[in-house]
């Protein structure tokens, strides 16, 4: 009965040396189990990290590299044979795929051939069949498609690799189990998107739900084992969600990783399962005998003297209905309404979840990314500032958190008083810059400025001076600015927006408010009416001419493609949708990088493509 460890790891952005040890670790790690591990299975890209973008080029190996590397990595480990899965970015005759090593690793000697452990050798290379190139994936851009799923002889079974995606598509299970795979291994790296719950009524990540259920499917549908090796970590604010699963023949999940956390899990999987699954659901049995006959008719299909289309759903506002055509997919969740069904809140989500997600996120993105031991935080008094300095606190500690209070002398005395009430109630590092003099000094030599001018200057004052403070402290300015102020463009351009990281930037306003509320801001901050403070008594929603919790709804109808009318359809009025469309339309150019004239054919950005955290 072979026992495998599936790794989930978080690997160092392009750092391929690095990798190759903390592979070699694990290795060390695993050679201490008794009884012993037979097969290791690494996810996808393990040896590089997934968005690497043009960097492919630069971490991309040969297999032989790649083997001859893990093997050094095993004889430094001391540990004894064994099998390992590994994904990496590959350079095979002269093109780039996304593939998964699979090799024995061991040595050859005579007692190790006498007792049936495999020599030292590759057994196979898969390459990534399906890339996906659509949302926040853009595969095929970097590397090559893949042509063949093949299944394998090991020296405990047959296996199959399908690489992600490739596992989206029941086919290539189908065409696996018709191999005879006994096992097939998922390596994966698939970043967390949206909420759902799964079958015990757990809440997830919505797609790590709906990798489980394929997974089951994949298992279920053809009686065999599968393992599904998940990334761990942030790359660019997308964070890999772990939970690595093995799936019995049966269908059933026998084991299960932590989410957002590395680790290592163990099974011992039995193939006579595979025997009584297939006797208890001969489908792949039906299959085999089927199949020639299926082939037959594939690609054939009936003509007729017309032509004809498939007619498209419309909104029935009677039934309350939605086109779901009009949504891009494949997407995390789609709110699909009809007669008798309920939507319920579309912007509803698990709150400890979410804080375990953004906490997570910090951890990544300040120390492991960026190597920074501190964070920074402007507070304003409000409900994100809050939320943001109650999140670093979790993620790096309260001692290396530090507290900004930056008042201009027309500013709130409530807004001081709630930012310290923040500071006393988390025990963080203060400070208190007062912004006036600055402010006050460059408008004397240019003038006096209208409210909007002199709102702006206080903001960028404040960035300079969090930025100035960071490098003084080596503290991280985090960010604080919400989804509904970004797309509503509800900022000053290189100033709110300017902070590296933003754990709150993809949460709605009401989001945000269930989020602290959950971790614990006071409710006198919870209850105030949202202001940036930059003019005496001005509201942030007198500003908008609406409230956030219409303000929400329509920016998370809008984004999702939606039309005007389907929208009005749900219960809010015209006028209150052209406002939001309208503001929405008009900020583009403020979620974006300035714009540089293309001249060359390595413009930074659009030819020489590194991401941000490379």
């Amino acid at each position: 009965m072979p026992r495998l460890a599936v790794a989930q790891i978080r690997p160092s952005k392009g750092e391929y040396a690095a990798n190759l040890q903390k592979i070699g670790g694990v290795l060390a790690q695993i050679a201490k189990l008794d009884p012993p591990v037979d097969l290791v299975i690494f996810p996808e890209t393990a040896t590089s990290g997934y968005f690497v973008e043009g960097g492919v080029r630069d971490v991309a190996v040969t297999a032989g590299t790649l083997f001859r590397d893990l093997t050094v990595e095993h004889e430094a480990a001391g540990a004894p044979p064994i099998d390992v899965a590994v994904g990496f970015y590959e350079v095979f005759q002269n093109h780039f795929y996304n593939s998964c090593l699979y090799a024995s690793l061991g040595n050859a000697s005579p007692e190790n051939a006498s007792s049936g452990t495999a020599s030292s050798r590759i057994l196979h290379v898969h390459r990534k069949v399906f890339l996906p190139t659509y949302g926040v994936f853009d595969e095929e851009r970097f590397v090559e498609r893949g042509r063949e799923i093949h299944a394998f002889d090991t020296r405990f079974g047959r296996v199959a690799i399908l690489i992600c995606e490739d596992a989206w598509h029941s086919i290539t299970g189908t065409i696996a189990a018709l191999q005879g795979a006994q096992l097939v291994i998922v390596p994966s790296a698939s970043p967390a998107r949206g909420t759902g719950m799964d079958e015990e009524g757990t809440r997830l990540p919505a797609s790590v739900v709906r990798w489980e259920r394929i997974l089951k499917g994949l298992a279920d549908e053809h009686g065999v084992w599968v393992a599904f090796a998940s990334l761990v970590g942030f790359e660019g604010g997308k964070g890999f969600p772990g939970g690595s699963v093995v799936v019995s023949p049966g269908g059933d999940i026998v084991l299960r990783g932590p989410l957002f956390e590395e680790a290592v899990l163990t099974h011992d999987v039995d193939f006579e399962e595979i025997t009584r699954a297939r006797a208890e659901s001969p489908l792949l049995a039906d299959l085999e005998v089927n199949l020639p006959h299926l082939i037959k008719t594939l690609g054939k299909r009936e003509t007729g003297s017309g032509k004809r289309k498939a007619p498209r759903a419309q909104f029935d506002p009677a039934t309350n209905g939605v086109n779901v055509s009009r949504f891009p997919l494949p997407v995390s969740r789609v709110h699909v309404v009809g007669k008798g069904v309920e939507e319920g809140d579309p912007l509803a989500m698990d709150a400890d979840l979410a804080r375990r997600w953004l906490v997570s996120f910090l951890k990544d993105e300040v120390v492991r990314r960026r190597g920074f031991a501190k964070g920074i935080v402007g507070l304003s008094g409000g409900v994100d500032s809050s939320l943001t300095a109650f999140l670093a606190v979790e993620a790096l500690g309260k001692e290396n958190v530090i507290g900004v209070r930056m008042p201009y002398k027309t500013s709130s005395p409530e807004s001081l008083q709630h930012a310290q009430l923040i500071i006393d109630q988390l025990g963080i590092q203060a400070l208190t810059v007062d912004i006036t003099a600055a402010v006050d000094g460059y408008l004397s030599q240019v003038g006096d400025a209208d409210p909007t001018r002199r709102g702006n200057v206080m903001a960028r004052e404040r960035m300079i001076v969090l930025f100035d403070l960071s490098a003084k402290y080596k503290a991280l300015p985090v960010g604080t600015s919400n989804k509904s102020e970004r797309l509503l463009g509800y900022f000053t351009w290189h100033a709110d927006d300017t902070p590296p990281v933003n754990p709150l930037g993809d949460l709605f306003k009401t989001q945000v408010r269930a989020l602290a509320r959950h971790v614990g801001v006071p409710e006198v901050i919870l209850g105030k009416p949202p202001t940036p403070d930059l003019v005496p008594g001005q509201t942030t929603e007198g500003d908008y001419g609406i409230s956030y919790d219409k303000v929400d709804r329509i920016l998370y109808y809008l984004i999702r493609g939606m039309k005007s009318e389907d929208i009005v359809a749900r219960g809010f009025t015209r006028a209150e949708v052209e406002k939001v469309e309208r503001r929405l339309d008009s900020t583009h150019w403020k979620r974006r990088l300035p714009t540089v004239a293309v001249m060359s054919q390595t413009a930074i950005g659009e030819f020489y493509l590194r991401p941000v955290d490379y």
